[in-house]
């Protein structure tokens, strides 16, 4: 028995056989699965699923398995590849149907060292983080003065060669809400900052991380620098030292800093998409997706972003395949490679899978860490899709999920492409109050999960699962 087995074992037999709702899996799970369930069987078994989730779920033991024996796991690593190789041996263990890898090719990225430090007029080192992609500084890194932008609009404004030989940096006022709604606005400074200062003659970019928290921890993430303009260096400040440079400036507009990036670029590097199923008894060729992503940042360890989802998502579709009965339609579970920079497995899925996404029915991923969900809202485009969304909603509400309008369509990132092509999706939305404290930092660990929180997610995303793929429903819009 592997040391990963054995981890999950413990788990599973400590938390799952306890479950009192295995007597009745065993009374349902009698009925012949060629056998088309009752809407009432149906829903009874959604309840059970629901009712055994919440008295305990393999989920944390697999996030605690992920990080520890996986650890980070950069997009295009030797790390991601360990990964997808421990989720192909878990699932397999887990007696899953078409496990397997998808694999595809990108250009990867590696950071080696970075720092900061002021040089005038108060010299002190900086907590600071490369942002994802960024080139490297010349050997011995760059100084120079530093042009302070309270906002990423007030750094547009600036007129083109303006800043030419200094370091910009841009500020902002990102606050803590509930659906971690400020984050899409914020982040533009982080992912098109850089090549913006470029473009105003800027040699080195630095932003305050795209962060709630108050402590010196930088957060990372992706940039995208335009064809068009020079690249340049780029690091994101650790909330407490930007206020630090923006003391400064207040009372000094002189400031000189040396900053320094050591990176490298893995040109055709590989990366791939798990995948896992439960057949259908009767279509198996239609899909239902739910899913995560594997692959992470490499300051921490990627428990928040995204093992948690991985936890949720994988412990949903054990928690289906456990109770012995399986659904009309076929479960897939998609552990997507290389999110973190660019949707790239995503990307990879879609064009794989082109001919055969009319067969996708809805998908949902998990992607905003370990908070419980608090509200649920689907794109459903049919009235038959209305009328089974409010019954999930109904199973959900005993457990704290209200339905929502769907204003902001969307069942995680990675379904984003999936969208594009007309897939409709579902989104199970968590309570993100703190995710942007840890997001893309050293603080994304495992003892910031709550074991309670995840079975909660599990029992939304198996109800949701259970539900469309034991129904006959869609939710796409006829074709005209």
């Amino acid at each position: 028995m592997s040391d990963t087995t054995s981890l999950l074992s413990r788990a599973w037999m400590g938390r799952w056989y306890g479950s009192l709702c295995f007597a009745f899996f065993g009374w349902l799970g009698a009925t012949t699965h060629a056998a088309q369930a009752s809407p009432e069987e149906s829903l009874a078994h959604a309840e059970a699923l629901r009712d055994t989730a919440m008295q305990g779920t393999t989920a944390l033991a697999i996030v605690r398995s992920l990080t520890t024996e996986v650890g980070p796991r950069l997009a295009g690593s030797e790390s991601e590849a360990r990964a997808r190789a421990w989720a192909l041996n878990i699932l397999k263990e887990k007696g899953f149907a078409q496990v397997r890898n998808e694999p595809f090719v990108m250009d990867a990225w590696e950071r080696h060292d970075e720092g900061a430090q002021v040089m005038a007029p108060y010299p002190q080192p900086l907590a600071v983080t490369a942002l994802g992609g960024s080139v490297a500084t010349p050997e011995g890194g760059l100084e120079g003065s530093v042009a302070v932008f309270e906002t990423l609009e007030a750094l547009k404004r600036a007129p083109a060669d303006s800043l030419s030989g200094q370091l910009a940096y841009v500020g902002h006022a990102m606050q803590r809400t509930q659906d971690g709604s400020s984050y899409g606005y914020f982040n533009e400074a982080r992912t098109a900052g850089p090549s913006i200062a470029a473009s105003k003659g800027a040699i080195g970019y630095l932003i305050r991380s795209i962060g709630t928290d108050s402590h010196r921890f930088p957060h990372t993430g992706s940039l995208r620098y335009r064809e068009d303009t020079p690249r340049i260096p780029a690091l994101a400040l650790s909330n407490p030292d930007a206020d630090q440079i923006e003391r400064i400036a207040a009372v000094n507009e002189d400031i000189k800093l040396r900053i320094w990036v050591d990176s490298a670029e893995l040109p055709a590097s590989e990366s791939g998409n798990v995948i896992a199923e439960i057949t259908g008894r009767t279509a198996p060729e239609e899909i239902v997706l739910i899913g995560a992503h594997l692959d992470s940042w490499d300051l921490g360890t990627g428990a928040i972003d995204d093992g948690a989802g991985v936890g949720i998502t994988m412990a949903a579709l054990e928690l289906i395949k456990q109770a012995g009965l399986p659904p009309r339609r076929t479960i897939r579970l998609v552990l997507w490679g290389a999110e973190e920079v660019g949707l790239l497995g995503a990307q990879a899925y879609r064009q794989k899978h082109e001919a055969h996404l009319d067969q996708h029915v809805i998908g949902s991923e998990s992607d905003f860490g370990g908070g419980a969900v608090w509200r649920v809202t689907a794109d459903s485009q049919t009235k038959e899709g209305d009328d089974l969304f409010a019954a999930i909603a109904d199973l959900l509400a005993p457990i704290g999920v209200a339905p929502g309008s769907d204003d902001q369509p969307g069942g995680g990132p990675d379904l984003y492409p999936l969208m594009a092509a007309g897939v409709p999706t579902l989104r199970l939305h968590q309570d993100g109050r703190d995710y942007f404290d840890l997001h893309h930092t050293a603080d994304d660990t495992l003892d910031k999960l709550d074991a309670r929180a995840l079975d909660q997610n599990v029992a939304a995303f198996a109800v949701f699962a259970w539900m469309v793929a034991d129904s006959d429903v869609t939710f796409r819009a006829p074709e005209n």
